[in-house]
């Protein structure tokens, strides 16, 4: 989009200000989204880089990079870095958080790219944050044609939960893992009771009810089950730890919410699948279980 596009923004009522923003992907030592960026502009709009070392941009050869990117490519301040055919001084190593891993000046990334006086996108900051949709709709009949989305948005389509049909696989797998779990406890607790035969036979012969029967084999499949939990959940912190040390740069969240739901799946799938064989142990007949060989 042509660069002048700025300047018609800041007329807009309850504009604060604009910054222009020119994006380009690199692949260096991992794929990266670079921004290239006027220094002011893009403080006003987003309140500044929390620096933890060195300087901000001033040379056309200078690039910042967040913290997650410096670790996983080994980078440190006033380091150099080769990215997109050129040399690059490191100045400063910032907080992420701020849309991208790697910024350098707006003229820089334009020289580089062949894309002179040109912009990826715009943004504007508001004199508050409830003239969001004022703005918007003023600014829809002057760019016809233009892509106009809150940040809210737009930064949700830099989830991965934005990418399409990952929902549907990621259900597809949890039905896939319960249905296994289900099976499996079926199978396990099917040849528990087939070995414990005679004890079956014991109990009820000491006057052991259907009720008490069914009752022990789900608690001890319950037990199983709540093991099981525990040792997912463990192994799960130490994939997610496995991962981000050999890619810094990945958000990996294990939640409270996502712990209960996958605890309520595993252990509602291990008593369905023990339910079969506990029901089936109870009716056994008692004279028939102590002769069992």
């Amino acid at each position: 989009m042509p660069i002048k596009i700025a300047d018609k923004l800041r007329e807009l009522r309850y504009v604060q200000a604009v910054a222009p923003v020119l994006l380009q992907f690199s692949s260096s030592g991992g794929m990266d989204i670079v921004y290239g960026i006027d220094s002011k502009s893009f403080s006003d709009v987003s309140g500044g880089f929390v620096f933890l070392d060195g300087h901000d941009l001033q040379g056309p050869d200078d690039i910042l990079m967040d913290d997650w990117a410096a670790k996983a490519k080994q980078v440190t301040a006033n380091g150099t870095f080769r990215m997109l055919d050129h040399d690059f001084h490191v100045a400063g190593i910032v907080e992420h958080g701020k849309g991208a891993r790697i910024f350098m000046q707006l003229a820089t990334l334009q020289d580089l790219s062949g894309s002179r006086d040109k912009a990826s996108l715009f943004f504007i900051k508001n004199t508050r944050s409830d003239h969001t949709q004022a703005v918007m709709d003023e600014m829809r009949p002057v760019f016809p044609g233009y892509e106009i989305r809150p940040l809210k948005d737009f930064l949700s389509l830099m989830t991965a939960s934005s990418l399409p049909g990952l929902d549907a696989f990621i259900e597809s797998m949890i039905a896939l893992a319960v249905s296994i779990g289900f099976l499996v406890i079926l199978l396990s607790m099917y040849t528990t009771v087939i070995e414990r035969t005679r004890d079956i036979g014991v109990l009820k012969s000491l006057g052991a009810s259907k009720a008490y029967i069914i009752r022990a084999l789900l608690g001890e499949s319950a037990f199983i089950c709540v093991i099981g939990i525990g040792v997912g959940i463990v192994m799960s912190y130490a994939a997610r730890a496995a991962f981000l040390s050999s890619f810094p740069t990945l958000s990996i969240l294990i939640t409270p919410d996502w712990i209960v739901r996958s605890a309520i799946i595993a252990l509602a799938g291990g008593l369905l699948g023990a339910s079969y064989p506990a029901w089936l142990a109870s009716r056994k007949d008692a004279i028939e279980a102590l002769s069992y060989d």
